[in-house]
């Protein structure tokens, strides 16, 4: 007994793209499990100090995540297999039906890419100001007296936590001498 395919010539190829567009969330899980393998083969390869191990060493908080990364993905993969789907965005307050805002996602853009050059030269205190106040203006706020301000204290509170109380050594820049 023979079956006749009623599919025309090069449909199953066409079949298989609609497949993979009903289930694009596998994508996602392929990216969180090459991540994992990435974090886990980098944990693996991390050189530790004889003298530094203790029952929680320097790789534990990597394993953990690349753990958790495979996991993710391989429950999110069985979900998606099973007929799971993301919801689609409603958003609040977006109309989806709106272009980007490209000159916004310029403008962060740019002042990351500032920060990332100036926080050498004019360390973390003035870098992170100008990072936290350009990302303000980038976003909208338009308080000119006020979010300079909230920058600085931000910026230099930051720099406090990571550099006194965390032990975590930032570039003081210019203000070096006087933090």
């Amino acid at each position: 007994m023979t079956t006749e395919s009623t599919e025309p010539a090069g449909a199953s190829g066409s079949t298989t793209r609609a497949w993979l567009r009903e289930r694009s969330e596998l994508g996602v899980c392929v990216l969180l499990f090459a991540l994992g393998v990435l974090v886990l083969a980098d944990a693996l390869t991390m050189d530790v100090d004889i003298a530094q191990r203790g029952p929680i060493g320097p790789r534990t908080v990597p394993f953990v995540v690349g753990a958790g990364l495979l996991l993710v993905g391989a429950l999110l993969a069985v979900d998606v297999l099973r007929g799971g789907r993301g919801e689609a965005e409603g958003g609040e307050h977006v109309d989806l039906d709106e272009p980007a805002d490209w000159r916004t996602v310029l403008l962060l853009t740019g002042v990351f890419l500032a920060a990332a050059v100036l926080i050498g030269p004019l360390g973390f205190p003035i870098a992170g100001a100008l990072l936290f106040w350009g990302s303000a203006y980038a976003l909208g706020s338009r308080h000119h007296g006020r979010d300079p301000l909230i920058a600085a204290g931000l910026s230099l509170f930051t720099y406090f936590v990571f550099d006194n109380l965390l032990g975590v050594p930032l570039p003081g820049g210019p203000l070096m001498g006087v933090l």
